[in-house]
């Protein structure tokens, strides 16, 4: 069964190379003009007061001093990924994601550039020998 299928063989299916790296090239082009209109910015971290990023530190920190005490303690290695999760959960939560104004022309190329690529991506995965 494997045998018989060819480099040119996508998802399975005779044929569609082309298709696929088209629509691949497609998304990918739109997908970088799409997310180079986006602005990302931080503010600051409240957390009962005003920019108490510093406070969130404190577990991760004592986690990380018990774990070169002892490598292998339960609660070092628990204090230290707990505080690295809550310092990433507070940044995520944090930022503020904006799109710059862009052009109604530009703003529809960029996305018939993605549905259109992710459409030929499905069309790759259909059989195309007659």
């Amino acid at each position: 069964m494997m045998a018989d299928r060819s480099l040119s063989d996508v998802g399975g299916t005779p044929g569609g190379l082309g298709d696929f790296l088209i629509g691949f090239i497609m998304i990918c082009v739109g997908g970088y003009l799409l997310t180079n209109q986006v602005i990302v910015a931080g503010s600051y971290w409240n957390f009962y007061g005003t920019n108490t990023f510093g406070i969130t530190l404190i577990p991760m920190l004592f986690g990380v001093g018990i774990l070169f005490w002892n490598g292998r303690s339960v609660v070092g290695w628990l204090l230290t990924a707990g505080g690295a999760f809550f310092i990433l959960a507070g940044v995520l939560a944090n930022l503020h994601i904006y799109f710059q104004p862009a052009s109604l022309f530009h703003t529809i190329v960029m996305l018939v550039l993605v549905v259109g690529g992710l459409g030929l991506i499905a069309r790759a995965m259909r059989p195309h020998r007659a």
